[in-house]
C-alpha cells in the first residue's frame, strides 16, 4: 500500500470555474482578528508621498481585499508581496491582513488576503465577490468570468500569470521518451477532474479520442505512481518538483508540455472586479493596478520573504495543504524560464489585456464550456468578449526587463 504525501492539485477544477458550483452561504470574514491570530514584528515602512501615486489613502477602501481562487502559493504572490510585516492571521476565517506596502512604502490602507479552494467551500470566486461586496478583486480566470459573465460578471483590470501553467505530465520512461503530448496521447490514458475543459481542447485537435478521457484524478499521486502509462494534469510550477524530489515512491523526473501551447490560451488568474464597480472604483483602480503589475515583477525578482509568508500561512491555516519553501522557489523559476510570466507579446506591457486573444478565448472557449453543461448558448451568443477586462487603468510604462 502506498503511504504518499497529499498533493495539492485538485485546483485546477475549481480554477476553471465550470466543475464546481456549489451554493454555500458565504460568511464574511471578521474586520478583527480573532484568538489564534499572531503578528509578525517589523519596522514600520515609511509613508507613501502625499497624494502621489502610491498613496491610496483618499481613494481606495479602508481594507483592500483580495480573494484568490486557492491556497497560499507562489502563483499568488503579487498579492502576498503586499503584506507588511505588521501582518495578522486569522487562523478560524483563513486570511492575513496588514499594511499594503507597495514599492517600500506604506499606502495608507490596509490589505487582506483571502484563499480560496476548501478555504471558502470551492465557491468560484466570482460568487465570492458578488456574496462579499468587500472584496475588490479577485483572481478569475477568463473562462471562469465567461461562465460567470450572466448572473456574476467581472471586469479583468490586470494580468499576473500571462500564460497558464497548467500541464499534462506523464512518465517519460512509460512513453519511450515522448517530448510532447501530442507524442506522448499516442498510447495512454488522460486523468484530469471531472468537468474540466482539456479533453475536449485535446478532442478538438485530433490528440484523443473519447476512450482515453478519464475524469477520476483527485489530486493525489497515487493513480500516477500505480500507473504511469497515464498523462495527467498538473502544474509546471509544482507538480515536477513535487514527483521529483517530494515523492519518495515516485522520486524521479517526469515530462510534461504547458497547455498553454497547444491551445489552452486562458489568461490565469487575472485580477477583476465586479462589473458594477468598475466605474465607482476607477480613482482606487487608477492607482491599484499599477501597484498590482509592478508588484508582480518586484515579487519573482525578490521572492524570498513573500515565500516565507506564504509558508507561514499554510501553517498557520493547518488545513491540509502542503507546501515547502522548495516548491515556492522552483514556482517563481519556472514561472519565468517558461515564459509563464511575460510581457503581452502584442504591446509590450505587462499585465496588458491583448483584445484580439480576448476574443479568441471567447471564440474557441465558449464551445466546450457549452459542452461540458457550465454554459448555455443563450449566455455564450449574449457575451462581448470587450465586457470581460478593461486595459483602461493599466499603466503602459511598466514592464519586465
Amino acid at each position: 500500500m502506498l503511504t504518499l504525501p497529499p498533493t495539492p492539485r485538485l485546483r485546477a477544477a475549481f480554477a476553471a470555474g465550470v466543475a464546481i458550483t456549489l451554493a454555500i452561504g458565504l460568511t464574511a470574514c471578521s474586520s478583527e482578528p480573532e484568538s489564534g491570530s499572531s503578528a509578525a514584528p517589523g519596522e514600520a515602512a515609511p509613508a507613501a508621498e502625499a497624494g502621489g501615486p502610491l498613496d491610496l489613502s483618499d481613494v481606495c477602501p479602508a481594507t483592500v481585499v483580495l480573494q484568490q481562487d486557492w491556497q497560499p502559493e507562489a502563483e499568488h504572490g503579487a498579492m502576498y508581496a503586499l503584506v507588511g510585516d505588521d501582518y495578522t492571521v486569522d487562523t478560524e476565517m483563513k486570511t492575513v491582513t496588514g499594511t499594503l506596502v507597495a514599492q517600500g512604502v506604506d499606502t495608507g490602507v490596509d490589505v487582506e488576503v483571502r484563499p480560496g479552494g476548501p478555504n471558502v467551500n470551492f465557491q468560484p470566486v466570482p460568487a465570492l465577490m458578488y456574496l462579499d461586496t468587500d472584496i475588490l478583486l479577485g483572481a478569475v480566470n477568463t473562462d471562469a468570468a465567461i461562465v460567470a459573465a450572466a448572473d456574476q460578471p467581472t471586469v479583468a483590470v490586470t494580468s499576473q500569470m500571462t500564460w497558464s501553467p497548467q500541464i499534462l505530465m506523464w512518465d517519460p520512461e512509460s512513453h519511450d521518451g515522448a517530448e510532447t503530448i501530442e507524442e506522448a496521447t499516442s498510447d495512454g490514458s488522460v486523468v484530469v477532474t471531472s468537468g474540466d475543459v482539456i479533453p475536449a481542447l485535446l478532442e478538438s485537435q485530433g490528440m484523443i479520442d473519447q476512450s482515453q478521457i478519464d475524469l477520476s484524478y483527485e489530486g493525489t499521486p497515487q493513480r500516477f505512481v500505480s500507473d504511469p502509462s497515464i498523462l495527467q494534469q498538473g502544474f509546471a510550477t509544482a507538480e515536477p518538483y513535487i514527483y521529483e524530489n517530494e515523492i519518495a515512491e515516485w522520486g524521479k523526473p517526469v515530462s510534461f508540455q504547458l497547455l498553454s501551447e497547444i491551445g489552452y490560451s486562458i489568461y490565469p488568474e487575472p485580477l477583476a472586479v465586479r462589473a458594477d464597480v468598475v466605474e465607482e472604483q476607477a480613482d482606487c483602480l487608477e492607482k491599484l493596478v499599477p501597484i498590482m503589475q509592478q508588484s508582480q515583477l518586484d515579487y519573482l525578482s525578490d521572492p524570498a520573504d513573500t515565500n516565507d509568508l506564504i509558508i507561514d500561512l499554510v501553517e498557520q491555516y493547518d488545513t491540509g495543504w502542503t507546501y515547502s519553501t522548495g516548491v515556492a522557489e522552483y514556482s517563481v523559476q519556472q514561472q519565468i524560464d517558461l515564459g509563464i510570466v511575460q510581457n503581452d507579446p502584442a504591446s509590450g506591457v505587462f499585465g496588458q489585456f491583448d483584445p484580439e486573444r480576448m476574443q479568441s478565448i471567447l471564440d474557441d472557449f465558449a464551445p466546450f464550456l457549452i459542452e461540458s453543461g457550465s454554459l448555455s448558448q443563450a449566455d455564450a451568443d449574449a457575451i462581448d468578449a470587450e465586457s470581460l477586462y478593461t486595459n483602461e487603468f493599466i499603466d503602459t510604462s511598466i514592464s519586465m526587463d
